[in-house]
């Protein structure tokens, strides 16, 4: 096998898929709507100053619209949630019909039942091959021990047991 055919896109997606993750969802109201897109991959950055990272693929539409917002909302996703991840994660539909969320006074769309919730602003971007690293500063965070979260692995969506 060459080196080329190990880095094709398919096989990529297919290894990089072999590590769980959990699902989160970035969003915030935009010019009095809300806006927002799934992501799986999150991470912690820092405890000191707060931080964490989402990277979002240069071909979104969503996200040249949710950088523009003061505040971001990350949630967490439970594994009760799994719909909410496939609807924010749709193209061209309304992606909060039929959700339960709440917007922070700063514009942070948060969804009601996650296992876990920050109240974000974006730190820095970092350019990163079709995707761009982006660090966001953490205000205000909380979790809900009592909800299990969801996980995507092996491009499904899983619950641990």
């Amino acid at each position: 096998m060459t080196m080329r055919s190990a880095l094709e896109p398919l096989r990529l997606r297919r290894v990089f898929g072999s590590f769980p993750t959990g699902v989160t969802v970035v969003a915030a109201m935009v010019d009095g709507s809300p806006a927002g897109l799934a992501a799986n991959s999150f991470v912690s950055v820092s405890l000191d100053p707060p931080m964490v990272s989402v990277c979002v693929a240069h071909t979104s539409t969503t996200w040249p619209v949710l950088r523009r917002a003061p505040r971001l909302g990350v949630s967490v996703l439970g594994a009760h949630q799994e719909n909410a991840g496939r609807q924010l994660s749709a193209r061209d539909t309304d992606r909060f019909a039929e959700l339960d969320w709440h917007a922070s006074p700063d514009g942070a769309i948060l969804l009601d039942g996650s296992s876990a919730w920050l109240d974000c602003s974006v730190e820095r971007e970092i350019p990163a091959g079709d995707h761009d690293i982006v660090l966001l500063r953490v205000h205000d965070l909380d979790a809900d021990a009592d909800v299990p979260p969801l996980v995507f692995h092996g491009s499904r969506y899983r619950r641990l047991d």
